[in-house]
């Protein structure tokens, strides 16, 4: 029951609108709520395997959790309420019965690791992981367009196919994923949290997709977010993400946004992304732990 200082049972699936909730009421952290949007609507729904569960006090989303095969946890813990770390691991493990169990946090979410080390989970160290970086929108340096190339915002669903496509060509479905198609796509932009003025797209002058970057705005925070960030392979090396990129923040910082945020590879094998972000300004300031339970 809710209320009088006690947890609600968890309840499947968690909304989507809860856990954006909690993300901006708990901003800065881990998630932004438009990462959020993408991560769950992209798939086209809950994919098998996967489920999701909140929980509640007095009416409110204080923690929300995501199990994803073949053991993996995402979750989010208001820090107000540290003693639900273990209701949330319990469910997760409930659920992974047998199987080694991977959890991803925050490198600041102190409570939370305590009890994944109390509960006999170790820390994956010298694997990849992501760092997020981050900065202000006040001194955002012009876009320099290379010849060839044109940068747009996306035109609504009409544009659904070729941002789809141009999306499976930056980053390839592997085996057993299902490819962002155009309804898919359809399905994000109806989504009240899309803004196409946010969807950068760069073009060939004869119209071929390029490069994109999709960015969300969460207003109450005036923070944005860019999820994802890609170039097609016949693009790249050409500075055409940085195009999108600049774009987006521009159009974000006449929006209202005063911040902006980015995850990108932390670890020496995958430096690419990084580098291009901090060239445009961004600078790290936390990162991703993962823990393993090997039973």
């Amino acid at each position: 029951m809710t209320g009088a200082g006690r947890a609600a049972a968890p309840r499947e699936p968690a909304e989507l609108s809860a856990m954006c909730a909690l993300a901006e009421r708990l901003w800065p952290s881990r998630w932004h709520a438009g990462e959020l949007v993408w991560f769950r609507l992209v798939p086209g729904g809950e994919p098998p395997g996967h489920r999701t569960a909140s929980w509640e006090r007095d009416g409110r989303t204080v923690a929300w959790a995501w199990r994803r095969p073949p053991a993996r946890l995402d979750l989010q813990l208001d820090p107000g309420h540290p003693e639900l770390a273990a209701d949330v691991l319990r469910w997760f493990e409930e659920g992974t019965a047998g199987q080694p169990r991977r959890v991803t946090v925050l490198a600041g979410e102190t409570a939370l690791i305590a009890t994944l080390r109390a509960r006999g989970y170790r820390e994956c160290a010298g694997e990849p992981y992501f760092v997020h970086l981050s900065r202000g929108l006040a001194d955002l340096p012009a876009a320099a367009t290379p010849a060839g190339y044109r940068c747009r915002a996306v035109r609504g669903p009409a544009d659904a196919g070729r941002r789809a496509a141009l999306h499976a060509a930056a980053f390839p479905p592997r085996p057993g994923d299902e490819p962002i198609g155009p309804d898919t796509y359809r399905t994000l932009m109806r989504d009240h949290r899309y803004l196409a003025d946010l969807d950068q797209l760069v073009e060939t002058e004869d119209g071929t997709p390029a490069a994109f970057c999709l960015a969300w705005l969460d207003q109450t925070n005036r923070a944005v977010a860019l999820e994802p960030v890609g170039t097609a392979p016949a693009h790249r090396r050409r500075g055409l993400a940085s195009v999108a990129v600049l774009a987006a923040l521009h159009r974000a910082r006449e929006l209202g946004a005063t911040t902006a945020r980015v995850c990108a590879r932390g670890d020496a094998a995958a430096p690419a992304a990084r580098a291009t972000y901090e060239s445009l300004g961004f600078r790290p300031f936390a990162r991703n732990l993962t823990f393993q339970y090997d039973g």
